[in-house]
């Protein structure tokens, strides 16, 4: 039997392309044979799949989220560019850990991708996951030659702070991407705007304080306004949009752009062609770092489940709190999750991690003889949570 490998990554822990190898190295322990094919769902990490996909990689200089010039990259191949701000301006690239709930820009995502644009793509897929600052976009867009100014006419840093003051904006000199087709790929459907905007349901994840999460969304308000006095009429239209509260706000300015917001794991399994890879694998392993009651809610294992169908899907999680009748509801014949191989947390440990996952490999390796895939059963259980034994 062959068996096709197409994990998310583990955040924090491995790319999607380590958890690829790692469990096709125990696969291939088990005599079995498989191919790899690494993906994404819009989040970080976008990059890293498009390039084990076969796009190009492309350094870039930008500046990170507290705005110290770093080194990200971008992946372009076949006429899309794929472009992420976890790389770039994401919660990675702030310094010693620490948050800049008020101050983080996007700045550095909107250098990308002036720099993206170079290579002339006909579309540009945007992927938001992991973001840092909460700043309506106004940093991507002043790279891309928007200016902000206060009523006083005065200038304005691009960053959350900023928010309040932006009385115009200024898009006279702006790179429009003319001729691209601008998507943004991701699984936020959240507004910009109010208690599920923005600024209430992910500042705080991005370290603002109550008192900041009530200034910002003041000030996201605002620069709503502001486009609508400035020539653009369907600025609130935009706030309103579902994704236009990704990656604090970044959504709402690439609306602003023309961008079309979509299923980031629908547009990921389509971009890699993952239907035209099926066909011929009796097989397929999938999984992220969690699996719970969010995963059928359109995150990319349960996407990948419904499209393999008939084909069976073993799942492998880092964690999973899914019950029996919900991981099968999702599409799942199985799941393993590291947590039942050890009681250590293997979220920090990516040795570990590795280690698990190639051993899981070999696990579901030894059982691809018997399908429909059943997972095994821990002795004194009728029916265990995940098909694996502890360490």
């Amino acid at each position: 039997m062959r068996v096709l490998v197409a994990p998310d990554k583990f955040k924090g822990s491995l790319s999607a392309a380590e958890v690829a190898d790692r469990l096709a190295e125990g696969l291939a322990a088990a005599g079995v044979d498989s191919d790899r094919m690494p993906l994404a769902d819009g989040g970080d990490g976008s990059v890293d799949a498009a390039v084990a996909a076969g796009f190009t990689p492309h350094p870039v200089t930008v500046a990170g989220a507290a705005g110290t010039p770093r080194q990200g990259r971008i992946a372009v191949g076949d006429g899309t560019a794929v472009v992420e701000v976890a790389n770039t301006c994401g919660l990675t690239t702030l310094p010693n850990g620490r948050t800049l709930p008020l101050d983080a820009s996007s700045h550095g995502m909107g250098q990308a991708i002036s720099q993206a644009l170079r290579y002339r793509p006909r579309r540009l897929v945007l992927a938001l996951g992991g973001s840092a600052s909460t700043d309506g976009g106004m940093g991507l867009l002043a790279a891309l030659g928007f200016t902000f100014a206060d009523a006083n006419g005065v200038p304005l840093r691009a960053c959350g702070r900023s928010l309040e003051r932006v009385h115009t904006v200024d898009s006279a000199r702006a790179a429009r991407p003319a001729g691209v087709e601008i998507v943004v790929a991701g699984d936020v459907t959240n507004p910009l705007l109010g208690p599920d905007g923005a600024a209430a349901v992910y500042g705080p994840q991005k370290g603002a304080t109550d008192a900041e999460v009530r200034f910002l969304d003041a000030g996201l308000h605002n620069l709503v306004r502001a486009f609508a006095r400035s020539g653009y009429p369907d600025a609130a239209a935009c706030a309103a949009a579902a994704g236009a509260g990704s990656a604090g706000g970044i959504g709402f300015a690439a609306l602003l752009l023309g961008a079309t917001i979509v299923s980031g794991a629908e547009y990921f399994l389509d971009l890699f062609e993952f239907d035209r890879h099926l066909p011929g694998f009796g097989l397929v392993v999938t999984g992220e770092g969690s699996i719970d009651e969010q995963t059928a809610n359109g995150k990319l294992p349960a996407v990948l489940a419904r499209r393999s169908h008939p084909v069976p899907v073993v799942a492998v999680a880092g964690r999973s709190t899914l019950s029996p009748d919900r991981w099968r509801q999702a599409g799942f014949t199985g799941i393993h999750s590291l947590g039942d191989y050890t009681d250590r947390d293997t979220a920090g440990d990516p040795e570990l991690t590795r280690q698990l996952l190639t051993r899981i490999g070999r696990r579901i390796g030894r059982t691809t003889a018997v399908m429909p895939y059943e997972p095994s059963r821990r002795p004194g259980s009728p029916r265990a949570h995940n098909p694996a034994e502890r360490a």
